[in-house]
């Protein structure tokens, strides 16, 4: 696909995975299902655009699968997909939501110059690829949230709330200390 397309080919559909750590990944990649591949947007792409052609082409399918439902969420959210890899900022504390992803960002801290060691937690919260899973998963990013904001000491007050929720729903979580 070209730079700013945001129609999905049959070519974009059958990419392989990115090749390292940091390939040239330049896409997103929505679930299909039994009938239908993945299909993979430029980063460029706003959530308005992904949810109009997948509404207009597969509504059923995507509907059902709850892609459109969560498309329109992100939409009120942010006008599109970002890349930490081209985030500047620093933050507080990070979650990611796979182990692919939290590899990648860990990676990322860590090959970056650490110019003010500010520590940074980083959090992965392991979510399927649903509907429902995510609505779960973004519960339990928010209780963990809300816990470390009434907390004076972040680094010891997210171990006890890991603890508290592993316990609570049998999930565990991977967790590191990165630095800016």
């Amino acid at each position: 696909m070209s730079t700013g397309a945001w129609k999905p080919t049959a070519s974009s559909a059958r990419m392989g995975s990115m090749s390292g750590l940091f390939g040239a990944r330049s896409h997103v990649r929505l679930p299909g299902g039994a009938r239908n591949p993945p299909v993979r947007y430029n980063f460029s792409t706003s959530y308005k655009k992904m949810h109009s052609y997948l509404f207009s082409k597969h509504q059923k399918h995507y509907k059902r699968n709850g892609v459109l439902h969560i498309l329109k969420r992100n939409e009120r959210i942010k006008p599109g997909p970002e890349r930490f890899q081209e985030c500047p900022d620093p933050f507080d504390i990070i979650f990611t939501c796979g182990q692919r992803a939290y590899n990648r960002v860990v990676a990322n801290l860590c090959a970056r110059d650490q110019e003010m060691w500010q520590p940074v937690p980083v959090v992965n919260v392991d979510i399927d690829n649903t509907l429902e899973a995510a609505s779960l998963g973004a519960s339990i990013i928010c209780e963990l949230c809300q816990g470390l904001q009434q907390a004076d000491d972040t680094q010891s007050r997210l171990a006890e709330l890991l603890q508290a929720t592993k316990e609570k729903t049998g999930r565990s979580f991977l967790h590191t200390v990165c630095f800016y």
